[in-house]
């Protein structure tokens, strides 16, 4: 063998090396971007069952649950009245008409049957409903209190991501965390939304 084609088969085979080393580099970091989108859309679920418990618990208790454990006693044990609304149009002599809103009670449901039911939510486990998907154990940070507008109080409330796996979300005192509702407005909305 000469020189030559030893310098080739060495120089091919530290080629194929760094070839297949670039491509697991790069593999790597695109599972982990898959992993960390998938977390992200476990915890987006979450929140959104958490929003959803927090307008139940508003319309029935007129402010938001502070913390976890009201929250939990809320969907174990309330309920949600249900109400038929219906109008009455009647047509004046002078060409108006006069609009009479009736409510009528119809009965109530479990908040945790009409929430959280099995054909919505196959695997439904209200003891693990606080705990952040992908983190270990980490539970959502719960905010709620009343800020004036219009010399009105209203209810507000905010449920937090407290430690984001996306680092992306980490930047700036982890102020892109996921997190649904808002401490300085009336909003029930997500930021990923």
């Amino acid at each position: 063998m000469t020189l030559t084609r030893i310098l080739s088969i060495v120089f091919l085979l530290g080629a194929l090396g760094l070839g297949y080393m670039l491509y697991n580099s790069v593999d790597s970091v695109v599972e982990k971007e898959k992993e960390i989108a998938r977390t992200e859309a476990r915890i987006i679920e979450k929140l959104q069952m958490l929003r959803d418990a927090q307008i139940a618990y508003v319309a029935s208790n007129g402010e938001y649950a502070g913390n976890w454990n009201d929250l939990k006693k809320f969907i174990e044990e309330g309920q949600i009245w249900l109400i038929q609304r219906s109008e009455t149009t009647k047509l004046l002599d002078y060409g108006k008409e006069e609009i009479t809103v009736t409510f009528d009670t119809l009965g109530s449901v479990n908040v945790i049957d009409s929430l959280f039911n099995e054909s919505k939510y196959p695997d439904f486990n209200l003891e693990a409903l606080n705990v952040v998907p992908g983190s270990g154990g980490k539970t959502f940070e719960f905010f709620s209190d009343k800020i004036e507008r219009n010399q009105r109080e209203i209810p507000v409330f905010e449920i937090k991501d407290p430690d984001p796996i996306n680092p992306k979300r980490r930047l700036n005192n982890k102020e892109k965390a996921l997190r649904v509702g808002s401490r300085t407005d009336s909003s029930t909305s997500g930021n990923w939304e």
